[in-house]
Parts: structure tokens; C-alpha cells; sequence
């Protein structure tokens, strides 16, 4: 049987093997107190990313809801891509606010400034950029916007763990930055996400999420607690804490494959609409557009190399179904096709891919 490419593919050695049967024997695999692992991953990931905290849960949907609840959006809007998974437009419905979709920049796919700007009106009361594929939005600019309209911004970071912006890790820079960390992720676990604070009331947030994270449990004293408002079941495992703790200390060497990767794409690749290469960018994809896509795909999967499509827009849902004036972000939803992009592929894998998405584009 021939080997297929694979999209996607978490790397891991035996440090990850060994913490998870270091947890399984300790006999103490969940806690919704949040202590042992998934006390020291979150000591280490606010080191790493130099926030004033950080949260640990059990998704980056999970990270996504828990942030925005921090912020009253109630029939308030929020002004976001259409160019990303559904919970970011979902975490915003379930927080009682209403998505503004907002147009993208078509050279990196994040959150257009300028369109941001056009689409404040008294209403607003966050702005949600999205680092698409890893590539960091242009925070000085929508930094900026908040501060002249008197609002914040939350990042959606899913695609982010290790990029940078202007020398800092994302991860330090919006008032609530949320990580995943899905298998498929840069940085992979079982399940498991995370949000980190950079505000001034971040000690506030953070008792309100550690509450919130538990079914809203607060006050617990031996075998007694109280309840004051609703919570979810979003606190992260030991399990996943654990392999979390061992894939951070390689993550910065697992993006640095990456970036490899994605310099190799961008120099020998001939396809003209790709992902501008950075050393700031994380790649948690690598995405090219192409007309024929059914056609590019079908070729690509028969040659034996795995392809993906991030995303559909969100304003073409069903749910969201829409009559945004979004040109670019509906020209992408139409022709944008992922790249296999992990640590694990090889050189002949890199030359394969290469040359079969020449040859079928």
C-alpha cells in the first residue's frame, strides 16, 4: 500500500510517552482545581508568552467562550473574520453578541484594519482578530482602533502557539488571547486549550475563570463550595497537561521545521497566491489558492498526498447565512487548499509536494 502525505501529524518522542504513563500510575488524572500538571503547564506557558496570567482548559472552544464571557457583549457587536473555524463566530452567539464579519487582507488572510475601521459603530464592543494560519494580525493597528473607540480585543491565537509580534509572542498583547491545542495543533494535546490575560483587571478574570472553567464552583474549603453564577465543564486533564508540558519546551524547535517547511514552499513553488513567508509566522498551515481546486485535490489525493480546506466562511453557513459584501474572503472560500505541514515530513515528502502541486495547479 502506497504511503499517503499526511495534512497533518503531531510529532512526539518519548518525554510525551513517559509523562502519560508518569499520570496514568499517580492515579490522580483530573481535578477541576486545576493543581499538578495543569497548575505547572499554565506557570510555564505565562513564561513562555510573558502574560500576566494564564488559564488552562479543555479546548480552544472552550477558551473562546470562557473569554468572551468575560466581557458583557450582550446585544453588543463584535466585529470579526469570516475567515476561520465556526466557534469564534459561535463563542460570540453564545456570549449573546452579534458577529460583524469584516473582510480580510488577501496577502496574509488575517482581519483587515482598515475594514475593522469602517465597521465601528456605537454598538461595538469588542474587536476579534484571528493569526489565520499562524500569521500574526496587525496588532499596532488594531491596538489603536480600540484605544481611539474605548474598546477591547480578544485574539483568537488557535493557529498561533510560538508566533511573535514585533519581538513579542502572541499570546501578550490582547486583553484575552485564546490557544488550542487540538492534536493537529503546533503545539499538540489529547484535548486542550488555553487563555492568557493582559489586563489590568487580569487578577479578577482570572478567579472568574478559574470559577467559570468548574460549573461555576467557588469557595471550595475541604469537601464544601458555593456556586454564584453558571459555569461549564472546560477544566483541562492531567493527561493532557502533561504531554502539553513536554511539547512546549520543543515547540519553538518544531516551528523552526516549520518555517523550514514553508521557506522551502515559498521559494519553489510556483503558484502565485500563497503564504508570504515570515519568521514571525508559526504555520500552523501552509495555504496556496488555486481555480481548479476540486481538480487540484482529487490529483493531489491520488498522488498520495493529504490536502485540506481552511475554511468555508463563516457568513456562508446555514446558521450565518449572510449578505456580507466580503469579496475577498468569498474569492478564498473558493479557491484556498492546505498544504501538509508538520515536523514529521520528510525531504522526499517536501519534493513531492512540491512539484505534484506545480504540476496540478
Amino acid at each position: 500500500m502506497k504511503r499517503k502525505i499526511k495534512l497533518f501529524d503531531p510529532y512526539f518522542d518519548d518525554s510525551e510517552k513517559n509523562a502519560i504513563l508518569k499520570t496514568l500510575n499517580s492515579h490522580f488524572w483530573a481535578s477541576g482545581n486545576g493543581v499538578g500538571n495543569v497548575k505547572e503547564f499554565e506557570t510555564l506557558f505565562k513564561k513562555y508568552v510573558k502574560a500576566d496570567n494564564c488559564i488552562a482548559v479543555n479546548s480552544g472552544t472552550a477558551a473562546l467562550n470562557l473569554a468572551l464571557s468575560l466581557f458583557d457583549i450582550k446585544n453588543k457587536e463584535v466585529i470579526l473574520p469570516s475567515l476561520s473555524f465556526v466557534s469564534t463566530a459561535h463563542s460570540v452567539i453564545l456570549n449573546g453578541g452579534k458577529p460583524i464579519f469584516v473582510d480580510v487582507d488577501p496577502k496574509t488572510l488575517c482581519i483587515d484594519p482598515d475594514k475593522i475601521k469602517k465597521s465601528i459603530t456605537s454598538k461595538t464592543k469588542l474587536i476579534f482578530p484571528v493569526h489565520f494560519a499562524g500569521m500574526p494580525c496587525d496588532l499596532i493597528e488594531i491596538q489603536k482602533i480600540c484605544s481611539d473607540n474605548e474598546i477591547d480585543f480578544v485574539e483568537d491565537a488557535a493557529h498561533a502557539a510560538g508566533s511573535k509580534f514585533r519581538n513579542k509572542k502572541i499570546g501578550s498583547h490582547g486583553a484575552a488571547v485564546c490557544f488550542s491545542f487540538h492534536p493537529v495543533k503546533n503545539l499538540a494535546m489529547p484535548t486542550g486549550g488555553l487563555i492568557s490575560l493582559n489586563h489590568k483587571n487580569h487578577k479578577k478574570f482570572t478567579e472568574t475563570l478559574l470559577s467559570r472553567r468548574w460549573c461555576g464552583i467557588t469557595n471550595r474549603k475541604n469537601l464544601t463550595y458555593d456556586i454564584k453564577e453558571v459555569g461549564w465543564n472546560y477544566y483541562m486533564n492531567e493527561f493532557s497537561a502533561s504531554v502539553g508540558i513536554s511539547q512546549l519546551k520543543k515547540l519553538d524547535k518544531m516551528n523552526l521545521i516549520r518555517k523550514k517547511i514553508a521557506k522551502r514552499y515559498n521559494a519553489e513553488l510556483s503558484i502565485e497566491s500563497k503564504i508570504p513567508y515570515t519568521q514571525d509566522c508559526s504555520y500552523h498551515l501552509y495555504w496556496i489558492q488555486v481555480k481548479n481546486r476540486n481538480t487540484f485535490i482529487k490529483k493531489m489525493t491520488e498522488s498520495g498526498i493529504e490536502t485540506g480546506i481552511h475554511y468555508k466562511p463563516i457568513h456562508t453557513m446555514s446558521m450565518y447565512k449572510l449578505k456580507n459584501n466580503l469579496p475577498i474572503t468569498n474569492n478564498v472560500g473558493d479557491t484556498i487548499v492546505s498544504l501538509p505541514m508538520h515536523p514529521n515530513l520528510t525531504e522526499n515528502d517536501i519534493d513531492k509536494i512540491i512539484s505534484s502541486a506545480n504540476k496540478f495547479s
